[in-house]
């Protein structure tokens, strides 16, 4: 597994043993490709995190910072680990803990992000979960954009509350959704 593009293109990245799924290197290129300059400048958070390749693909492609997200222990250490190799220490932050109590800690904290990556593992159910309590939470930034990664058997909606999705692509047996906030509906927006 390597970095695809950007400053860190082509540093490899360490990979966890056991359970945890790494989003494919042609998968993470065509998500970038898509985004294109939509990473510039930008505030990521990275759930269900495992190796940090997505968020740190999005620094290396000129994200500003970024808060990974992962409670499984084999993660989190080769996690720190891809961190500091790649020199990106001072610009993460890393939550131990399961997504949804990160959520909570986040949102309290008053945090917005521009891109939100949510990559868990397939099978069970955990975006169609999850993608109301982002909505509710008013975690992602007015222009911002919500990816998801999942089986191609979990069917999810195409919209949650606030958020709707835009982009769908399929790539084998992965696919991944984008969604953002409706046109006609932004949190904290003034009602017309």
């Amino acid at each position: 597994m390597r970095i695809i593009g950007g400053r860190l293109k082509g540093r490899r990245l360490a990979r966890v043993r056991g359970q945890i799924r790494p989003t494919a290197d042609r998968v993470r290129e065509a998500i970038f490709n898509i985004l294109g300059p939509d990473v510039n400048d930008t505030q990521v958070l990275d759930l269900f995190a495992g190796t940090g390749a997505l968020g740190i693909e999005a620094l290396s492609r000129g994200a500003r910072n970024a808060v990974f997200v992962d409670n499984h222990p084999s993660a989190l250490q080769v996690l720190q680990q891809n961190l500091a190799q790649c020199g990106l220490i001072e610009v993460c932050r890393v939550l131990p803990l399961p997504a949804s109590q990160a959520l909570t800690r986040l949102a309290a904290s008053g945090a917005r992000f521009s891109l939100i990556f949510l990559d868990p593992p397939y099978g069970h159910g955990i975006p169609a979960t999850l993608l109301p309590v982002l909505a509710q939470k008013n975690l992602l930034a007015p222009n911002g954009q919500i990816i998801v990664e999942h089986s191609r058997l979990e069917d999810l909606a195409a919209a949650y509350q606030n958020l709707v999705r835009h982009d769908q692509r399929r790539y084998g047996a992965t696919l991944v959704s984008f969604y953002t906030f409706s046109h006609h509906e932004h949190p904290g927006s003034p009602e017309v």
